[in-house]
Protein backbone atom coordinates (compact mmCIF):
# COMPACT_ATOMS: atom_id res chain seq x y z
CA UNK A 1 0.00 0.00 0.00
CA UNK A 2 2.86 2.36 0.66
CA UNK A 3 3.95 2.16 -2.97
CA UNK A 4 0.54 3.07 -4.40
CA UNK A 5 0.96 6.89 -4.27
CA UNK A 6 4.27 6.63 -6.13
CA UNK A 7 2.95 4.02 -8.57
CA UNK A 8 -0.11 5.97 -9.74
CA UNK A 9 1.83 8.97 -11.16
CA UNK A 10 4.17 6.57 -12.98
CA UNK A 11 1.23 4.77 -14.54
CA UNK A 12 -0.35 8.08 -15.53
CA UNK A 13 2.84 9.27 -17.23
CA UNK A 14 3.27 5.87 -18.88
CA UNK A 15 -0.26 6.13 -20.29
CA UNK A 16 0.40 9.63 -21.67
CA UNK A 17 3.67 8.55 -23.27
CA UNK A 18 2.19 5.39 -24.76
CA UNK A 19 -0.83 7.24 -26.16
CA UNK A 20 1.34 9.86 -27.83
CA UNK A 21 3.72 7.26 -29.26
CA UNK A 22 1.08 4.87 -30.57
CA UNK A 23 -1.11 7.58 -32.08
CA UNK A 24 1.92 9.34 -33.55
CA UNK A 25 3.14 6.13 -35.17
CA UNK A 26 -0.34 5.38 -36.51
CA UNK A 27 -0.60 8.87 -38.00
CA UNK A 28 2.83 8.49 -39.58
CA UNK A 29 1.85 5.17 -41.14
CA UNK A 30 -1.19 6.76 -42.78
CA UNK A 31 1.02 9.53 -44.14
CA UNK A 32 3.34 6.89 -45.62
CA UNK A 33 0.46 5.12 -47.36
CA UNK A 34 -0.34 2.36 -44.85
CA UNK A 35 -4.04 1.81 -44.19
CA UNK A 36 -4.40 2.21 -40.41
CA UNK A 37 -7.70 2.88 -38.60
CA UNK A 38 -6.80 6.14 -36.90
CA UNK A 39 -8.49 9.53 -36.65
CA UNK A 40 -7.52 12.58 -38.67
CA UNK A 41 -6.00 14.43 -35.65
CA UNK A 42 -3.30 11.74 -35.36
CA UNK A 43 -2.46 12.08 -39.05
CA UNK A 44 -2.38 15.87 -39.11
CA UNK A 45 -0.59 16.08 -35.76
CA UNK A 46 1.99 13.34 -36.42
CA UNK A 47 5.04 15.57 -35.84
CA UNK A 48 3.43 17.28 -32.84
CA UNK A 49 2.61 13.95 -31.21
CA UNK A 50 6.05 12.45 -31.78
CA UNK A 51 8.17 15.44 -30.82
CA UNK A 52 6.17 17.45 -28.29
CA UNK A 53 3.83 14.89 -26.75
CA UNK A 54 6.13 11.84 -26.82
CA UNK A 55 9.76 12.96 -26.83
CA UNK A 56 9.02 16.16 -24.90
CA UNK A 57 7.30 14.17 -22.17
CA UNK A 58 9.97 11.47 -22.00
CA UNK A 59 12.86 13.93 -21.89
CA UNK A 60 10.92 16.12 -19.46
CA UNK A 61 10.45 13.20 -17.08
CA UNK A 62 14.13 12.28 -17.35
CA UNK A 63 15.15 15.85 -16.51
CA UNK A 64 12.61 16.05 -13.66
CA UNK A 65 14.06 12.90 -12.10
CA UNK A 66 17.52 14.48 -12.27
CA UNK A 67 16.32 17.77 -10.73
CA UNK A 68 14.44 15.93 -7.96
CA UNK A 69 11.75 18.54 -7.42
CA UNK A 70 7.99 17.89 -7.76
CA UNK A 71 7.44 21.10 -9.71
CA UNK A 72 9.73 19.80 -12.46
CA UNK A 73 7.04 17.30 -13.44
CA UNK A 74 4.61 20.07 -14.45
CA UNK A 75 6.22 20.34 -17.89
CA UNK A 76 5.98 16.67 -18.91
CA UNK A 77 2.46 16.53 -17.49
CA UNK A 78 1.48 19.46 -19.71
CA UNK A 79 3.17 18.04 -22.83
CA UNK A 80 1.55 14.65 -22.29
CA UNK A 81 -1.85 16.27 -21.81
CA UNK A 82 -1.26 18.36 -24.94
CA UNK A 83 -1.10 15.12 -26.91
CA UNK A 84 -4.49 14.02 -25.58
CA UNK A 85 -6.02 17.41 -26.38
CA UNK A 86 -4.61 17.28 -29.93
CA UNK A 87 -6.11 13.83 -30.42
CA UNK A 88 -9.40 15.21 -29.12
CA UNK A 89 -9.56 17.61 -32.05
CA UNK A 90 -8.45 20.85 -30.39
CA UNK A 91 -5.06 21.59 -32.03
CA UNK A 92 -4.98 25.27 -31.02
CA UNK A 93 -5.42 24.49 -27.33
CA UNK A 94 -2.89 21.66 -27.63
CA UNK A 95 -0.37 24.01 -29.23
CA UNK A 96 -0.65 26.51 -26.39
CA UNK A 97 -0.37 23.78 -23.76
CA UNK A 98 2.74 22.44 -25.50
CA UNK A 99 4.20 25.95 -25.42
CA UNK A 100 3.53 26.09 -21.68
CA UNK A 101 5.21 22.70 -21.30
CA UNK A 102 8.24 23.85 -23.25
CA UNK A 103 8.56 27.03 -21.19
CA UNK A 104 8.32 24.96 -18.01
CA UNK A 105 11.08 22.76 -19.42
CA UNK A 106 13.19 25.87 -20.00
CA UNK A 107 12.76 26.66 -16.30
CA UNK A 108 13.92 23.17 -15.32
CA UNK A 109 17.01 23.56 -17.50
CA UNK A 110 17.76 26.92 -15.91
CA UNK A 111 17.88 25.05 -12.59
CA UNK A 112 20.27 22.53 -14.14
CA UNK A 113 22.53 25.31 -15.42
CA UNK A 114 22.43 26.97 -12.01
CA UNK A 115 23.64 23.77 -10.39
CA UNK A 116 26.30 23.02 -13.01
CA UNK A 117 27.35 25.75 -15.40
CA UNK A 118 29.06 23.93 -18.25
CA UNK A 119 28.93 23.88 -22.03
CA UNK A 120 26.77 20.78 -22.17
CA UNK A 121 24.19 22.13 -19.69
CA UNK A 122 24.00 25.39 -21.66
CA UNK A 123 23.38 23.38 -24.81
CA UNK A 124 20.61 21.50 -23.02
CA UNK A 125 19.09 24.88 -22.19
CA UNK A 126 19.47 25.94 -25.83
CA UNK A 127 17.58 22.82 -26.88
CA UNK A 128 14.78 23.66 -24.48
CA UNK A 129 14.63 27.19 -25.88
CA UNK A 130 14.40 25.77 -29.42
CA UNK A 131 11.41 23.64 -28.39
CA UNK A 132 9.79 26.66 -26.73
CA UNK A 133 10.41 28.86 -29.76
CA UNK A 134 8.94 26.31 -32.17
CA UNK A 135 5.91 25.72 -29.96
CA UNK A 136 5.23 29.43 -29.51
CA UNK A 137 5.48 29.99 -33.26
CA UNK A 138 3.00 27.18 -33.82
CA UNK A 139 0.60 28.53 -31.21
CA UNK A 140 0.81 32.03 -32.69
CA UNK A 141 0.54 30.81 -36.29
CA UNK A 142 3.83 32.47 -37.28
CA UNK A 143 6.76 31.27 -39.44
CA UNK A 144 5.24 27.85 -40.04
CA UNK A 145 8.33 26.67 -41.93
CA UNK A 146 10.49 27.12 -38.83
CA UNK A 147 8.35 25.08 -36.42
CA UNK A 148 9.42 21.52 -37.24
CA UNK A 149 13.12 22.40 -37.71
CA UNK A 150 13.08 24.09 -34.29
CA UNK A 151 11.36 21.08 -32.70
CA UNK A 152 14.02 18.85 -34.20
CA UNK A 153 16.70 21.23 -32.91
CA UNK A 154 15.37 20.46 -29.45
CA UNK A 155 16.13 16.77 -29.95
CA UNK A 156 19.40 17.29 -31.80
CA UNK A 157 20.75 19.76 -29.23
CA UNK A 158 19.78 17.45 -26.37
CA UNK A 159 21.62 14.50 -27.91
CA UNK A 160 24.65 16.60 -28.86
CA UNK A 161 24.89 18.04 -25.35
CA UNK A 162 24.79 14.60 -23.76
CA UNK A 163 27.44 13.30 -26.14
CA UNK A 164 29.61 16.35 -25.42
CA UNK A 165 29.38 15.52 -21.73
CA UNK A 166 30.53 11.96 -22.45
CA UNK A 167 33.59 13.17 -24.35
CA UNK A 168 35.04 14.34 -21.05
CA UNK A 169 36.05 10.71 -20.60
CA UNK A 170 38.51 10.94 -23.48
CA UNK A 171 41.07 13.44 -24.71
CA UNK A 172 39.78 15.71 -27.41
CA UNK A 173 41.04 18.66 -29.42
CA UNK A 174 40.76 22.00 -27.63
CA UNK A 175 38.63 23.39 -30.43
CA UNK A 176 36.10 20.56 -30.40
CA UNK A 177 33.76 22.23 -27.91
CA UNK A 178 33.65 25.63 -29.63
CA UNK A 179 33.20 23.89 -33.00
CA UNK A 180 30.16 22.03 -31.69
CA UNK A 181 28.64 25.23 -30.36
CA UNK A 182 29.20 26.94 -33.73
CA UNK A 183 27.59 24.03 -35.61
CA UNK A 184 24.51 24.03 -33.37
CA UNK A 185 24.23 27.82 -33.59
CA UNK A 186 24.21 27.49 -37.38
CA UNK A 187 21.49 24.83 -37.13
CA UNK A 188 19.35 27.14 -34.99
CA UNK A 189 19.83 29.97 -37.49
CA UNK A 190 18.90 27.62 -40.33
CA UNK A 191 15.77 26.57 -38.49
CA UNK A 192 14.64 30.15 -37.94
CA UNK A 193 15.57 31.18 -41.47
CA UNK A 194 13.43 28.32 -42.79
CA UNK A 195 10.39 30.31 -41.71
CA UNK A 196 11.46 33.29 -43.80
CA UNK A 197 13.38 31.86 -46.77
CA UNK A 198 12.83 28.12 -46.93
CA UNK A 199 15.53 27.48 -49.52
CA UNK A 200 18.39 29.25 -47.77
CA UNK A 201 17.24 28.16 -44.33
CA UNK A 202 16.92 24.53 -45.36
CA UNK A 203 20.34 24.57 -47.00
CA UNK A 204 22.00 25.98 -43.88
CA UNK A 205 20.10 23.54 -41.68
CA UNK A 206 21.12 20.55 -43.78
CA UNK A 207 24.78 21.55 -43.94
CA UNK A 208 24.74 22.04 -40.16
CA UNK A 209 23.39 18.52 -39.64
CA UNK A 210 26.09 17.16 -41.93
CA UNK A 211 28.76 19.04 -39.96
CA UNK A 212 27.33 17.73 -36.70
CA UNK A 213 27.52 14.16 -38.00
CA UNK A 214 31.18 14.71 -38.86
CA UNK A 215 31.84 16.15 -35.38
CA UNK A 216 30.18 13.22 -33.62
CA UNK A 217 32.01 10.63 -35.70
CA UNK A 218 35.32 12.39 -35.06
CA UNK A 219 35.03 13.05 -31.34
CA UNK A 220 32.44 10.75 -29.76
CA UNK A 221 33.63 8.05 -27.36
CA UNK A 222 31.52 5.49 -29.26
CA UNK A 223 34.50 5.02 -31.61
CA UNK A 224 36.29 3.39 -28.68
CA UNK A 225 33.45 1.66 -26.86
CA UNK A 226 32.35 -0.16 -30.02
CA UNK A 227 35.35 -2.42 -29.35
CA UNK A 228 34.01 -3.30 -25.90
CA UNK A 229 31.46 -6.00 -25.12
CA UNK A 230 27.86 -6.30 -23.96
CA UNK A 231 25.80 -3.19 -23.40
CA UNK A 232 28.70 -0.81 -24.09
CA UNK A 233 29.18 -2.21 -27.58
CA UNK A 234 25.44 -2.21 -28.27
CA UNK A 235 25.15 1.46 -27.31
CA UNK A 236 28.13 2.33 -29.48
CA UNK A 237 26.63 0.52 -32.48
CA UNK A 238 23.38 2.45 -32.00
CA UNK A 239 25.26 5.73 -31.79
CA UNK A 240 27.49 5.20 -34.80
CA UNK A 241 24.58 4.01 -36.95
CA UNK A 242 22.65 7.08 -35.84
CA UNK A 243 25.50 9.36 -36.85
CA UNK A 244 25.50 7.84 -40.33
CA UNK A 245 21.77 8.56 -40.65
CA UNK A 246 22.37 12.09 -39.38
CA UNK A 247 24.74 12.63 -42.31
CA UNK A 248 22.08 11.27 -44.68
CA UNK A 249 19.55 13.64 -43.12
CA UNK A 250 21.86 16.58 -43.63
CA UNK A 251 22.39 15.75 -47.29
CA UNK A 252 18.67 15.11 -47.86
CA UNK A 253 17.67 18.31 -46.07
CA UNK A 254 20.08 20.35 -48.20
CA UNK A 255 18.90 18.54 -51.33
CA UNK A 256 15.27 19.28 -50.48
CA UNK A 257 16.14 22.95 -50.13
CA UNK A 258 17.64 22.80 -53.62
CA UNK A 259 14.46 21.32 -55.09
CA UNK A 260 14.92 17.57 -54.78
CA UNK A 261 11.93 15.41 -53.63
CA UNK A 262 13.78 14.22 -50.52
CA UNK A 263 11.68 15.68 -47.72
CA UNK A 264 10.61 12.30 -46.34
CA UNK A 265 14.24 11.19 -46.31
CA UNK A 266 15.33 14.40 -44.60
CA UNK A 267 12.71 14.16 -41.86
CA UNK A 268 12.89 10.45 -41.15
CA UNK A 269 16.62 9.91 -41.53
CA UNK A 270 16.85 12.50 -38.76
CA UNK A 271 13.86 11.53 -36.60
CA UNK A 272 14.04 7.75 -36.99
CA UNK A 273 17.59 7.02 -38.10
CA UNK A 274 19.29 9.44 -35.73
CA UNK A 275 16.93 10.20 -32.85
CA UNK A 276 15.42 6.73 -32.45
CA UNK A 277 18.86 5.13 -32.69
CA UNK A 278 19.73 7.21 -29.64
CA UNK A 279 16.51 6.07 -27.94
CA UNK A 280 17.26 2.41 -28.60
CA UNK A 281 20.83 2.83 -27.44
CA UNK A 282 20.12 4.66 -24.19
CA UNK A 283 16.85 3.08 -23.10
CA UNK A 284 18.49 0.09 -21.33
CA UNK A 285 20.26 2.59 -19.07
CA UNK A 286 17.70 5.40 -18.81
CA UNK A 287 14.69 3.15 -18.16
CA UNK A 288 16.13 1.72 -14.91
CA UNK A 289 17.23 5.17 -13.76
CA UNK A 290 13.82 6.74 -14.36
CA UNK A 291 11.37 3.93 -13.62
CA UNK A 292 13.48 1.72 -11.32
CA UNK A 293 12.69 -1.18 -13.62
CA UNK A 294 15.95 -3.02 -14.31
CA UNK A 295 16.64 -4.91 -17.52
CA UNK A 296 18.85 -7.84 -18.43
CA UNK A 297 20.79 -6.91 -21.56
CA UNK A 298 21.36 -9.56 -24.20
CA UNK A 299 21.78 -10.13 -27.95
CA UNK A 300 18.01 -9.84 -28.70
CA UNK A 301 18.37 -6.04 -28.38
CA UNK A 302 20.17 -6.06 -31.72
CA UNK A 303 17.15 -7.44 -33.59
CA UNK A 304 14.89 -4.33 -33.34
CA UNK A 305 17.91 -2.18 -34.13
CA UNK A 306 18.63 -4.16 -37.30
CA UNK A 307 14.96 -4.07 -38.32
CA UNK A 308 14.79 -0.30 -37.76
CA UNK A 309 17.73 0.47 -40.00
CA UNK A 310 16.88 -2.07 -42.70
CA UNK A 311 13.28 -0.87 -42.95
CA UNK A 312 14.37 2.76 -42.92
CA UNK A 313 16.76 2.11 -45.81
CA UNK A 314 13.93 0.40 -47.70
CA UNK A 315 11.61 3.33 -47.01
CA UNK A 316 14.02 6.08 -47.98
CA UNK A 317 15.82 4.45 -50.91
CA UNK A 318 13.16 2.16 -52.36
CA UNK A 319 10.43 4.65 -51.60
CA UNK A 320 11.89 7.15 -54.06
CA UNK A 321 10.96 4.82 -56.92
CA UNK A 322 8.00 2.91 -55.51
CA UNK A 323 5.42 4.29 -53.04
CA UNK A 324 4.66 0.69 -52.06
CA UNK A 325 8.20 0.24 -50.78
CA UNK A 326 7.86 3.46 -48.82
CA UNK A 327 4.74 2.08 -47.11
CA UNK A 328 6.42 -1.28 -46.47
CA UNK A 329 9.45 0.44 -44.98
CA UNK A 330 7.25 2.60 -42.77
CA UNK A 331 5.44 -0.49 -41.51
CA UNK A 332 8.84 -2.00 -40.75
CA UNK A 333 9.77 1.14 -38.80
CA UNK A 334 6.67 0.75 -36.65
CA UNK A 335 7.32 -2.96 -36.17
CA UNK A 336 10.89 -2.22 -35.08
CA UNK A 337 9.70 0.18 -32.38
CA UNK A 338 7.10 -2.35 -31.20
CA UNK A 339 9.73 -5.09 -31.17
CA UNK A 340 12.04 -2.92 -29.09
CA UNK A 341 9.29 -2.22 -26.56
CA UNK A 342 8.65 -5.97 -26.34
CA UNK A 343 12.36 -6.64 -25.92
CA UNK A 344 12.52 -4.17 -23.04
CA UNK A 345 9.51 -5.77 -21.36
CA UNK A 346 10.87 -9.30 -21.69
CA UNK A 347 14.34 -8.25 -20.51
CA UNK A 348 12.77 -6.66 -17.42
CA UNK A 349 10.97 -9.93 -16.66
CA UNK A 350 14.20 -11.87 -17.18
CA UNK A 351 16.07 -9.60 -14.79
CA UNK A 352 13.37 -10.03 -12.18
CA UNK A 353 13.36 -13.82 -12.59
CA UNK A 354 17.13 -13.91 -12.15
CA UNK A 355 17.21 -11.71 -9.07
CA UNK A 356 13.94 -12.13 -7.19
CA UNK A 357 15.31 -14.93 -5.01
CA UNK A 358 18.64 -13.26 -4.33
CA UNK A 359 19.28 -11.19 -1.19
CA UNK A 360 18.65 -7.56 -2.14
CA UNK A 361 21.60 -5.20 -1.88
CA UNK A 362 20.74 -1.90 -3.62
CA UNK A 363 24.32 -0.71 -3.41
CA UNK A 364 25.40 -3.49 -5.75
CA UNK A 365 22.51 -3.68 -8.20
CA UNK A 366 23.54 -2.62 -11.72
CA UNK A 367 21.40 -0.44 -13.91
CA UNK A 368 21.63 -3.00 -16.67
CA UNK A 369 23.52 -6.20 -17.25
CA UNK A 370 26.02 -6.56 -20.06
Amino acid sequence: MRRTPALLPRLAFAALVATALLSGIAGGLVRAGVAVPVGAPAVVGHAFLMVCAFMGTVIGIERAVAVKHPAAYAGPLASGAAGLIALGGAPAAAAWLAAVAALAFVGVNLVVVGRQRATHTLLLLAGALAWAAGSLLQALGLLAGAVVPLWLCFLVFTIAAERLEMTRLMRRHAGAGPALVAILAAAACGALLSGLAAGWGGLLYGLSLLALAAWLIAFDIARRTVRAAGLSRYMAVCLLAGYAWLAVAGLAWAGTALGQPWRDAALHALALGFVFSMVLGHAPVILPAVTRVKVAFGWPFYLPLLLLHASLALRLVGGLADPGLKATGAAGNALAIAAFALTLAVSALVWRARHEHRPRNPAHEPLAEN
